[in-house]
């Protein structure tokens, strides 16, 4: 067998079968495939497709190549959930604590934020001392301390998809519906959790643009995950706009701390509660989706919820008086306010626009060896169909430098439509799989 007849194979739109498969990611890991050569594979993968079978085969390939982590030690109700990236997602530091309220344990990898969306393990690192480098035992260690851990990917998890990742990143061949399912759904499994709720995304802020082609994944990968003998649920949800009113690393840890007091921004609390339904049903810890709102909602009436926050923090090296005083994130030096030239009803918030702004003011980075500025971001004072006057401060900039402030100020102003009559209410959650 040879990697160039592979290539051949796939570039005239040809099945590849289970053992090709597995020679292929074999000869990744152990450098007989030279980088060309993967490149040229994916590219053919790009145009011609694979069959649900190979898909099927290049998953378990990939979780094959590094290690499983056992979390059957924790018992049986082990649920995680993914998100498909986006702008001000910070689902995963809410919905984490308030499960682990509502006594669903939870040991969660993360990533890092590239290219335009956030990532959570940024987030809590601007949490002064939080540390995310764990061990698996680590991991698995405050799980059962404290019910609740999150850390990032380990490099012994998955190891051939961070190296087709690599190469997908520079060959323009990310957004392959196979190659992202089976990155993601082996991703989870090799995590360990037995329920994984994934939130795909679609929108100007997400890599997927329409609800037809967010469909189209969110089946290959319940698919994928089911013949892997796990059970996976999808949320289709919308990133035309940023969830919530923060976008950036310690703005977003401070709204969601807000949520769990009980401040809930109604695209949050519409996602968070989704998902979090899903996860209590699915775990047989509540019987109706009635039961499981409330099991949610009394944790967040009780302090529970944020109580488990502090208990995350304290317990990964963090600082847990910052869930009361604010001033113990990084302070930005500059900020600036841009202020409506009409009267009229926020129509838009372009997500990605909101994002790239961001970026430039040094809230996300191009490649994953850049500095973040933990403070930098938007908040946006004015959000979705809510009613503005003339001089009303629609958005608010931070920055350390202003060097790129006056860009990012111009790009705002592009993402944020007003219009003369209220918009119709918009619903988030477009379809479950």
């Amino acid at each position: 067998m040879r990697i160039v007849d592979l290539i051949e194979k796939k570039k005239k739109g040809l099945e590849h079968t289970k053992e090709e498969i597995q020679y292929f990611v074999n000869s990744i890991m152990d450098g007989t495939a030279a980088d060309y050569q993967i490149s040229a594979w994916l590219m053919a993968v790009y145009f011609q497709g694979m069959t649900l079978n190979e898909t099927e085969y290049l998953t378990k390939a990939i979780i094959d190549s590094g290690e499983r982590i056992d979390l059957s030690e924790l018992g049986t109700h082990i649920a995680d959930k993914h998100s498909t990236g986006g702008v001000g997602d910070k689902i995963t530091i809410i919905l984490i604590p308030l499960l682990a309220a509502c006594n669903v344990p939870i040991a969660k990898l993360s990533g890092r934020g590239l290219g335009h969306t956030g990532g959570t393990v940024d987030k809590l690192e601007s949490i002064p001392g939080f540390r995310t480098e764990l061990t698996v035992n680590e991991l698995i260690q405050k799980v059962k301390d404290i019910g609740l851990a999150i850390g990032s990917q380990t490099k012994n998890l998955t190891p051939a998809d961070g190296k087709l990742y690599a190469l997908r990143d520079v060959t323009a061949t990310v957004d392959s519906m196979p190659l992202i399912a089976s990155s993601v759904v082996s991703k989870k499994i090799a995590s360990g959790a037995d329920f994984v709720v994934l939130d795909v995304k679609y929108g100007s802020g997400a890599f997927i643009k329409t609800p037809e082609k967010a469909i189209e994944l969110s089946e290959l990968m319940v698919e994928i995950a089911k013949r892997q003998g796990k059970k996976f649920n999808a949320v289709i949800s919308s990133m035309e706009q940023p969830l919530g009113r923060m976008i950036g690393n310690s703005l977003e840890i401070i709204e969601s701390i807000e949520f769990l007091k009980g401040n809930m921004p109604d695209d949050l609390k519409e996602l968070t509660f989704k998902i979090g339904i899903l996860t209590l049903l699915h775990l047989e810890i509540a019987k109706t989706e009635d039961e499981a709102y409330k099991m949610l909602q009394e944790a967040i009436n009780s302090g529970k919820a944020l109580e488990y926050l502090k208990k995350l923090i304290k317990s990964q090296g963090g600082t847990p008086d910052v869930t009361e005083n604010y001033s113990l994130f990084k302070q930005p030096l500059h900020r600036f306010e841009i202020k409506s030239e009409k009267d009229g009803y926020i129509k838009n918030i372009d997500a990605y626009k909101t994002a790239y702004a961001c970026k430039l003011l040094g809230a996300g980075r191009e490649k994953k060896e850049d500095n973040i500025d933990y403070s930098a971001g938007v908040e946006l004072n004015k959000t979705y169909a809510q009613k503005v006057n003339t001089n009303d401060t629609l958005a608010t900039l931070y920055a350390d430098s202003n060097e790129k402030i006056a860009q990012a100020i111009q790009i705002l102003k592009s993402a944020i439509e007003i219009e003369n009559t209220e918009p119709k209410k918009r619903t988030l959650v477009y379809k479950i799989i």
